[in-house]
């Protein structure tokens, strides 16, 4: 069993892993993230690429994608946190500035695993296309 911390950064890892390649900017990402937001306060941060690790070798094992997800679920309390691991999922597949099919096909995985509202999707995503925005050059 996940605690709420290793849980919400396997399903950032899962995210920056959909498509086989995790970024320097997904890494940096999930490195502020941890070391900024409040959720994280009593997480040490010393263990963040030891928790990245043990979740991309789960990742290598067969059925891993979806155990992983059913801890990431078990891990979460129902009215808690579950859209906040969906958010921060967001903002790691926005982190190269363009989010891939396979991305996009994780985070429906998540939505669904976790039992995000279509609309309550709809209201982070557009938070963080916002967040990430670029002024065109």
């Amino acid at each position: 069993m996940l605690n709420h911390h290793t849980a919400l950064i396997y399903t950032m890892v899962l995210t920056a892993a959909a498509d086989q390649e995790v970024s320097d900017a997904e890494l940096r990402v999930m490195s502020e993230i941890v070391s900024f937001l409040p959720i994280f306060r009593d997480y040490d941060r010393s263990r963040l690429s030891e928790t990245a690790l043990a979740c991309t070798e789960m990742l290598s094992e067969e059925d891993g994608l979806e155990r992983a997800l059913d801890m990431i679920d078990q891990a979460l309390p129902q009215d808690r946190l579950r859209d906040t691991a969906y958010a921060l999922a967001c903002d790691v597949a926005a982190a190269n500035g363009f989010v891939s099919q396979e991305e996009l096909r994780l985070l429906e995985m998540i939505r669904h695993h976790l039992g995000i509202e279509r609309l309550v999707a709809a209201a982070i995503e557009r938070g963080v296309r916002a967040r990430f925005a670029l002024l065109d050059k």
